[in-house]
């Protein structure tokens, strides 16, 4: 009797054990930490020293583990350790890839409107870019960007310019009969528009372009002319730090799907984290619009700059080309075009 007595308060304990665990839910029995997978095309590094972008998605990391109390943790894959660059957005998706920092014209291809983002001679300032964020043309993009199924957790703009071979590229004029790698559809049309013909590639393959001779001269972010080493496979640089017409969004974006499967403090953590990163993205941007001047002089190289005319050329150039393309071609292309330059 004795024993069944203490048989059914065992069961009773248990049973009420189990009742309380069901209200409280998983909380109750201690989540496990759930490990993200950040990938990037650009050179690894810590997030003290290294390419900015690395650096930014290292800090972003930490901040957001520490946020989290450890119930999110991150694996970083730089220089495309994990997948290729381009395949990174629909990976994103499907769901398949976390996160990953993306210039965004690379989707350009099956997401017109993102061409807008790597538009010549739009944006003129990191200021501007970021003033995208809060204008209607910000809440367009990030509208259009989570149709698709992403999520933009951090603004990032860079300022770019370009490294070639035989000589400086500096006037539309010159790129007459050069092979140019533009970074997006958009650029190439400007380019084409000046006389070049294009080749496109991802940032980190143009050093094997212009060493085999495919590219004569590549466009592309400051950072990435000191980064893939670009002078060693140029002679001539022109500078972005003054007047450029290539400004590229690339942002730390997240799967939307895997976004929507977090906790809302999770969630708030992530766009928190992005969010206090934006200032150190631009000034490390625009610091390395005048580190990559001072690494082309040491290792040789002519720099030249573009002044306040000769950006006009290009502007001429690119409106005639690249953003009559876009109004013509591009779903509410126009409106998209209107809304950008709204943006002072």
């Amino acid at each position: 009797m004795r024993e069944d007595r203490m048989n059914r308060r065992r069961m009773l304990a248990a049973s009420a054990a189990g009742a309380t665990l069901a209200i409280l839910g998983p909380r109750a029995w201690g989540q496990a930490a759930r490990t993200l997978k950040i990938s990037h095309q650009f050179p690894g590094g810590t997030a003290d020293e290294g390419d900015f972008r690395d650096r930014l998605v290292r800090k972003f990391a930490q901040d957001v583990e520490k946020r989290t109390k450890g119930s999110l943790k991150f694996e970083i894959y730089p220089a495309a350790s994990l997948m290729k660059a381009v395949p990174q957005f629909k990976a994103m998706v499907t769901g398949a890839l976390d996160l990953s920092l993306y210039p965004l014209a690379y989707a350009g291809g099956e997401f017109p409107e993102a061409n807008l983002t790597l538009m010549p001679a739009m944006i003129t300032s990191y200021e501007q870019g970021l003033r995208w964020k809060d204008a209607p043309i910000g809440r367009e993009l990030t509208r259009l960007v989570e149709e698709r199924g992403l999520k933009i957790v951090t603004w990032v703009w860079q300022a770019g310019g370009i490294a070639s071979k035989a000589k400086p590229v500096i006037q539309p004029d010159d790129v007459k009969g050069m092979k140019v790698r533009g970074g997006s559809r958009l650029v190439d049309l400007m380019n084409r528009a000046a006389g070049a013909a294009v080749t496109n590639v991802p940032s980190n393959e143009i050093y094997s372009a212009m060493q085999s001779g495919v590219l004569d001269a590549a466009v592309t972010s400051s950072t990435s002319l000191i980064s893939f080493r670009l002078y060693e496979t140029g002679k001539y640089l022109t500078a972005g730090r003054n007047h450029t017409f290539w400004f590229m969004f690339e942002p730390l974006m997240m799967s939307k799907k895997v976004f929507d499967g977090l906790t809302p403090d999770q969630q708030k953590a992530i766009l928190e984290a992005g969010a206090a990163l934006e200032k150190f993205g631009m000034e490390a941007a625009r610091a390395d619009d005048q580190r990559v001047v001072d690494v082309y002089v040491k290792a040789g190289s002519k720099v030249s700059d573009v002044d306040a005319a000769t950006f006009a050329k290009w502007r001429e150039v690119a409106r005639a080309s690249a953003w009559k393309d876009f109004a013509e071609k591009v779903k509410n292309g126009q409106q998209l075009l209107d809304m950008a330059a709204a943006v002072k």
